[in-house]
């Protein structure tokens, strides 16, 4: 047995080696364990754009991108800490995936962290909150200190200060000065990552994920002929930018379609945006069909830049049949009761028409706003309005409301109201129409007729147009106006 000096007892006692040697090997393995954690902590190396390879985007409609990142990043074996910049702020964090090209399994992503906390002399101030700062009074009153030490108490709507001898709120004639950064705060959206490889080597990285804050819409402009017999149209496509990246030479697709994509729990970094010219050249776009959806694709690369909106060319088209009509549409709900005075002055809608078919279209054509124009006497292009369009398929008609008739008015009355049965009415209507133009023109009166329905006397003839549609089209002359009288009965049960 080992002796041992008990200090507060003043005497020695008996140890057993074993216990005895248990306890200094304790005592070195506390003593070498610092050490050895200092040793494996690694260095932050950073990836920037500098070392990509390719950036492909891909936009949907719903406020959802899909950006594929390659990098070339030198890896030691074991473990790497990557500070991945300049990815997007409103990345989707559990969709990042990262995928090695060069050698597929050889890295493997122990942890990931998206820092999008950004560097700003707000974020600044809130990391400091409950710590000390230095504050420089440029300005000092005789007899007072130039640099005081002052605790950070609040940044709610301005700042709270705690002097040694006082409380103070706001800054006046002076400024902060602190010790140093937070270190969870970055200048760029980053992400961090953990990496394990089984050798030291240079790999071709990419990173996958979804974002929002990229978006894509059509917007389509069209030339009127001066006989309103036809269109000149061309299709742009505008892209918005609010990630706060700017995503250079990217080889960029468009999706067309209603994507599934639930919202992320997390807000997304909004900034304000500018306009960029139209590219030239035109990039050309080649459309295939994907999915249920449309898949566009841009022939040559192009930079997306951070608040910014761009647009290139998606189409042109070239003398476009159209047709325009006036029309006078009706409602179903005075079928079935008395409305004797249903309004004077009515507005007549102008539409266009045109079919998605033939010529340089024949395309799917993205939902978008479509703006019509037409030259003047002078040659000077004039708006005439806009409408907006869903996703049109190649061979179907694109129907434009642009506006209403200025020279072209209608009113409507009910002249009488019974019902004959039970469920059944029957009502008279007068459509009076009047043309102020100096060239005739022709009207649609378009009516919503509810139930079974059937026009038992009219001024002229209808066309049934739909099973619960009745139309007549209305010859006004020039400077005149035509009444449409008619007569209907609908039944609205059996």
């Amino acid at each position: 047995m080992i002796e041992a000096f008990r200090a507060s007892e003043g005497r020695f006692v008996k140890r057993s080696p074993l216990l005895l040697s248990l306890a200094m090997a304790l005592i070195i393995a506390t003593a070498t364990l610092a050490p050895i954690r200092g040793a494996t902590e690694l260095p932050e190396r950073t990836t920037t754009t500098a070392d990509q390879k390719q950036v492909n985007v891909t936009i949907y409609n719903a406020d959802l991108a899909l950006v594929h990142d390659r990098r070339r990043i030198g890896l030691v074996q074991g473990t790497s800490h990557i500070a991945w910049r300049d990815v997007s702020g409103a990345l989707q964090p559990p969709t990042a995936i990262l995928e090695d090209l060069t050698t597929p399994g050889a890295v493997r992503v122990d942890e990931q962290n998206f820092d999008f906390d950004l560097l700003r002399p707000q974020t600044v101030l809130d990391k400091f909150v409950g710590r000390d700062v230095t504050v420089v009074h440029e300005k000092p009153a005789p007899g007072t200190p130039a640099r005081e030490t002052a605790r950070l108490l609040a940044t709610n709507d301005g700042v709270i200060l705690k002097y040694a001898d006082r409380i103070e709120t706001g800054l006046y004639e002076s400024h902060i000065v602190f010790p140093s950064l937070p270190n969870d705060l970055r200048d760029r959206p980053t992400l961090t990552l953990e990496l394990r490889s089984d050798t030291t080597a240079t790999h071709e990285l990419d990173l996958a994920y979804l974002t929002g804050g990229l978006g894509w819409a059509a917007d389509y402009v069209g030339t009127v002929a001066a006989d309103d017999t036809h269109v000149d149209l061309r299709g742009l496509v505008t892209l918005t930018n609010t990630t706060g990246t700017t995503f250079p030479n990217a080889h960029l697709q468009l999706v067309a379609g209603n994507v599934g994509a639930p919202p992320p729990a997390y807000a997304s970094l909004k900034t304000i945006g500018r306009v960029a010219a139209l590219d030239a050249p035109a990039p050309q776009v080649a459309e295939q069909n994907f999915f249920e959806y449309h898949l566009y694709t841009l022939s040559q690369p192009t930079t997306i830049a951070n608040a910014q909106t761009k647009q290139v060319a998606l189409l042109s088209a070239h003398r476009v049949p159209m047709r325009k009509t006036l029309e006078v549409r009706g409602s179903s709900f005075y079928y079935s009761t008395p409305s004797a005075d249903l309004g004077t002055k009515i507005k007549v809608g102008v539409y266009v028409t045109f079919a998605n078919k033939g010529g340089d279209l024949g395309i799917p054509l993205p939902g978008g706003i479509v703006r019509l124009y037409k030259n003047d006497t002078n040659g000077t292009s004039q708006y005439l309005g806009a409408d907006r369009i869903d996703h049109t398929a190649k061979n179907e008609d694109v129907r434009l409301h642009v506006g209403d008739a200025f020279d072209v008015t209608a009113s409507k009355k009910q002249m009488s109201f019974e019902t004959p049965a039970r469920c059944t009415y029957r009502s008279s209507y007068e459509v009076r129409i009047a043309n102020a133009k100096a060239e005739p023109q022709d009207v649609l009166v378009v009516e919503p007729i509810p139930g079974v329905w059937t026009i038992e006397d009219e001024s002229l003839p209808h066309t049934k147009t739909s099973s619960a549609t009745a139309t007549w089209i209305v010859h006004v002359p020039a400077n005149g106006n035509v009444t449409l009288k008619y007569t209907a009965q609908a039944r609205l049960c059996s």
